[in-house]
């Protein structure tokens, strides 16, 4: 298999090809060596199969809730089979999804509240509104 080109990694792996260089920048992928200019498609980077897999690795961690920084810590946690360090991680990462879900639902709680009063036809200004201005 020859590999694919940056482009064909990023349309595989469901990202742009900046995002892919922003891995790459940030240290989670590696750019493959250019081709000598003797060689087929001189110039051109090709990635195989272990970079498309190492990409969707990032990308479904980023979806758990994983910071870029925790992601590179997993990574090279795989190598070593570190579990116990990775239950950390994942504990600590629930955590964090937790308390965000307690804001978003406080929130959410609050602004049903100040819909229902904004709702009603005849007092005065929206609540809302007032609520946002800081005057």
């Amino acid at each position: 298999m020859i590999g694919m080109s940056i482009s064909a990694l990023a349309k595989q792996g469901g990202v742009g090809v900046e995002t892919i260089r922003y891995y790459q920048r940030r240290g989670l992928l590696q750019a493959p060596p250019r081709p000598s200019s003797g060689e087929a498609r001189a110039g051109m980077r090709r990635y195989g199969e272990g970079d498309l897999r190492r990409l969707r690795f990032i990308r479904a961690a980023q979806v758990a809730g994983f910071t870029l920084d925790e992601i590179g810590e997993l990574l090279d946690l795989d190598a070593t089979r570190d579990r116990s360090r990775v239950h950390v991680l994942a504990t600590q990462r629930v955590a964090a999804l937790d308390a965000k879900i307690d804001d978003l639902q406080r929130a959410r709680n609050a602004l049903s509240r100040l819909a229902g009063r904004c709702g009603a036809p005849d007092a005065g200004p929206c609540p809302i509104l007032d609520a946002f201005d800081p005057r």
